[in-house]
C-alpha cells in the first residue's frame, strides 16, 4: 500500500490527520512536533490560504530538516494544468497531490508526475459517492460539502454535510473525511462517518489563513483520543 494512503494505519484503528492551508513556519513546526500526517500547501488563488510558487519554497526551508517521521507535503490544486504543477515542482518537492478535478484528469496528472492523487469530491446526499472499480487510477478520495453556484471555491468552506451518509459506504479507494471540521465535532465526526483520515483547515483558524495553535494542537489531542476510545471499545 502507497505510504501516502490515508488506510496506511488501519490496523491500529488511530485516525490519521491532515492539516490544510498552512502559511507560516511555526504552523509546520507545529505540525512536525504533533507527528501529523500530512500538510497541505495551497496552490489556488482564490484561496485565503493560496501559496505561490516561491512562498511556499520559503516555508520549506524554515522549517526543521528532513525526518524520517516528518509530515507528508500534500500540493492542492484546482483544475490545474501540468505547467502549473510543474511550476510548483520546480520550487519545492511534493510527496502528493490533491486535485479538484476530473476523475479522467486525476488519472492523468498522476500518471504524467507519478505522484499520489487524492480527487476531491464533494456530495449532498449517497449519490455522489464515488464508486466503481479499484483499478480507478488514484491513491485516494477527499470527501467533503458539495459546492454551491456561489462558492468562489470547490472547497475549504468550512461547511460539513450529513456525516451519517459515508457509515456504510465501500468506497473504492481509501478515503479521508474533510470540511467543516473543528477540534469541538471531529469526535462526533468521526463516530458518525467511519472516517479513518480527517482534514481540517479553516476550523483550527483564528482568521482566514491563519492558523491557531492552540486549536491545531486540541483538533489533534481530540482526533487521537477519540481513537484511543474506539481502539478500547
Amino acid at each position: 500500500m502507497s505510504p501516502s494512503s490515508p488506510y496506511a494505519h488501519q490496523a491500529a484503528r488511530v485516525a490519521d490527520i491532515k492539516i490544510c492551508g498552512l502559511r507560516r513556519p511555526a504552523e509546520m513546526e507545529l505540525c512536525q512536533a504533533l507527528k501529523v500526517r500530512w500538510v497541505g500547501l495551497v496552490f489556488h488563488p482564490a484561496s485565503p490560504r493560496f501559496l505561490t510558487p516561491g512562498e511556499a519554497r520559503c516555508l520549506y526551508e524554515a522549517t526543521s530538516p528532513a525526518q524520517a517521521d516528518e509530515p507528508e507535503r500534500i500540493g492542492l490544486f484546482v483544475k490545474p494544468t501540468l505547467r502549473v504543477i510543474e511550476q510548483v515542482l520546480e520550487h519545492l518537492p511534493l510527496d502528493g497531490l490533491q486535485l479538484y478535478t476530473s476523475l479522467e484528469n486525476a488519472q492523468a496528472i498522476r500518471r504524467h508526475f507519478q505522484l499520489p492523487v487524492w480527487l476531491a469530491q464533494g456530495i449532498a446526499d449517497k449519490a455522489h459517492l464515488p464508486s466503481g472499480s479499484s483499478a480507478d487510477q488514484i491513491d485516494g478520495y477527499v470527501i467533503e460539502a458539495r459546492a454551491t453556484a456561489q462558492d468562489t471555491r470547490p472547497g475549504g468552506l468550512g461547511r460539513s454535510f450529513d456525516w451519517a451518509l459515508t457509515q456504510d459506504w465501500h468506497s473504492p479507494r481509501p478515503w479521508m473525511l474533510a470540511g467543516g471540521l473543528t477540534p469541538e465535532n471531529v469526535q462526533t465526526a468521526l463516530q458518525l462517518s467511519g472516517a479513518r483520515a480527517v482534514d481540517v483547515s479553516s476550523g483550527v483558524e483564528e482568521s482566514p489563513g491563519r492558523k491557531s495553535l492552540a486549536r491545531m494542537e486540541k483538533f489533534v489531542r481530540n482526533v487521537r483520543a477519540k481513537s484511543c476510545t474506539s481502539t478500547g471499545s
